[in-house]
């Protein structure tokens, strides 16, 4: 028989561990509140900040009676390892004696600034003074004052704010083995400086500002932009590169302020790249696309949805007429789902349909954090130099959907059109982008000669002014999807807020040109059915259950987190 699971019991709650935990961890693991500054999973335990000192008994090896362990000496719950039938006390009166000094301690040249600091809402020393420290401060001499400097890129240090931690510093050493950060001085006059002349600007250089449990390490672009109370958090996944790192946007009346890491063991652990935390600008841009064109008379003019896509079925279902093929471009950028029902609306349009893959966006190579290391230790963080977040989905989804199962590369697409040849099998064309940047090539504008083209694409340029017909399409903070990641990993997301006014995300659009076909062409100005309403979980399920090929997706998709809890210090009612 196997024998039981060690436990220990910390503030009466018993708790089973696994060998080689430490009190800490396993207080966090079974949601028991202990203080602690220094600590966090992902870095070197140095016990620095004190906060966690608990009183723990242990049993003694000869008589198995409880004793007072080290002597009663207050030990480091972040370091000290469990051993079975431990009782760890962090509520007792010389473990409280303890946070009380220590917070008091912390606080004896700290600033007020919560009024104006951007922590303040999240601030583990707002909490911690609430929760653990004396409510008064016996300190009357003067402040010691220190500097406010610029550490690179991303990151300002208000050095009067910070307790010393070192989360930054080891972060440095630990996880991007760059090295730029280190502690000067010694004493009240300590602080976090970078070397001379080397700014903090790696890859990952933004996340020392979420490791930061005060508000010393501060974020340039979020300064003074929204008080974090405000903030709504959304679940969803990198939408610009193939890593599929898990990230929360943190989002107020349709407005994305900040992006930030979700914990993700399996795919990006406890960090996020710069590039994906500030590359939600396009979401915002004046260049969006916030209404339907139509060709009229050689220029674009503005018309509703329902005009948009009977001119768009109208002129496609003329090439298919034609003896001509309708050809589907499907960005790398869009989700699995945007191209499953953009593709079933396509073979509806022509059974023949010809089917590509966007271009897919590569910058530089891949790298591996801490530099230096080996991409499969478990520590290891990895940058793809391939920039897009769903290749493999859609060419997954678009495979099955493909009456000859074969999905045509972006310079394949374009030796389909005519490109070099000026003969093509197609006549019509519809093309989606949906990358925050200008896609469109010389060789696929020229490529459009003599075809009927319809643009699904968020911001406008050069290929939404060569087009029949425009229809604006969404970003990825506003709509639900699935996208697949470099490691072959099915991971879903949420939409954080509505599409703004004038657009609709591309799987709506396929729902709707289906909608439209089936009713023959022409909606009925006079009641008559609606489309549906794109829902997700629906698209997937329906997926799976007609094509075998996609019940991986269907089935294996993880779903996205909901928002974490807020536990408030007042209780809240509704008038």
């Amino acid at each position: 028989m196997a024998s039981p699971a060690p436990s220990i019991t910390i503030n009466g709650v018993k708790c089973d561990f696994s060998p080689g935990q430490t009190i800490l961890q396993i207080a966090n693991a079974a949601g028991v509140s202990v203080p602690q500054y220094c600590y966090h999973d992902g870095l070197s335990i140095v016990a620095s900040c004190r906060i966690c000192l608990c009183e723990v008994w242990a049993p003694n090896p000869k008589s198995g009676q409880l004793e007072p362990f080290m002597g009663g000496k207050l030990v480091p719950s972040c370091q000290q390892t469990a051993s079975d039938g431990m009782v760890v006390y962090t509520d007792s009166p010389k473990a409280v004696a303890n946070q009380k000094a220590v917070m008091e301690y912390l606080l004896i040249n700290h600033p007020l600034d919560c009024p104006v600091c951007d922590q303040s809402g999240e601030c583990f020393l707002q909490d911690y003074s609430y929760q653990y420290g004396r409510g008064v401060s016996r300190f009357q001499e003067q402040k010691v004052k220190q500097p406010k400097k610029d550490l690179g890129d991303h990151v300002l240090l208000y050095s009067d704010r910070c307790i010393m931690c070192t989360r930054c510093v080891r972060f440095t050493r630990e996880v991007t083995a760059t090295g730029e950060l280190m502690v000067m001085g010694r004493g009240n006059k300590e602080e976090i400086d970078i070397f001379p002349g080397v700014p903090i600007n790696n890859e990952l250089s933004a996340n020392v500002i979420d490791l930061c449990p005060v508000g010393a390490l501060l974020d340039k672009d979020f300064l003074f932009q929204q008080r974090v109370w405000f903030l709504k958090e959304t679940a969803s996944i990198d939408p610009l590169t193939a890593s599929g790192d898990n990230i929360w946007i943190h989002h107020n009346e349709g407005k994305i302020y900040r992006v930030k890491p979700r914990h993700n063991p399996q795919v990006n652990k406890w960090w996020i790249t710069d590039e994906v935390r500030y590359g939600w600008k396009f979401v915002h841009s004046s260049s969006r696309l916030r209404t339907p064109l139509r060709r009229q008379y050689g220029v674009l003019a503005q018309t509703d949805f329902p005009r948009a896509y009977e001119l768009a079925l109208e002129g496609l279902s003329k090439a298919v007429a034609a003896g001509k093929h309708v050809a589907l471009l499907i960005s790398p950028m869009l989700s699995c789902e945007d191209a499953y029902l953009l593709g079933r609306a396509a073979l509806a349009i022509d059974p023949g349909a010809i089917f590509g893959l966007g271009p897919v966006p590569f910058k530089g190579s891949d790298k591996v954090f801490p530099i230096g290391s080996d991409e499969g230790s478990p520590r290891a963080f990895k940058v793809y130099a391939e920039k897009a977040p769903n290749a493999r989905g859609v060419r997954r989804v678009l495979s099955a959907l493909s009456p000859t199962g074969g999905v045509l590369e972006f310079d394949k697409f374009l030796a389909a059109m005519g490109k070099g040849t000026g003969s093509s099998s197609a006549g019509g064309v519809i093309l989606t982008g949906n990358y925050p940047t200008d896609w469109v090539t010389d060789d696929l504008l020229a490529s459009l000669g003599g075809k009927f083209v319809v643009v699904i694409d968020t911001l406008g340029g050069a290929l939404a002014e060569r087009a029949d017909v425009v229809i604006p399409g969404a970003t990825f903070a506003e709509k639900s999807g699935t996208f697949e990641n470099a490691r072959n990993m099915l991971q879903s997301f949420d939409a954080a807020f509505p599409p703004i006014e004038g657009s609709r995300p591309e799987a709506q659009i396929g729902l709707d040109l289906l909608h439209l076909i089936s009713i023959g062409g022409q909606y009925e100005r006079a009641g008559g059915t609606r489309p549906s309403t794109f829902d997700a979980a629906a698209a997937r399920r329906e997926m799976g259950a007609a094509y075998p090929a996609l019940q991986q997706v269907a089935t294996t998709a993880a779903a996205p987190a909901r928002q974490r809890p807020v536990d408030a210090d007042m209780q809240l009612v509704e008038l």
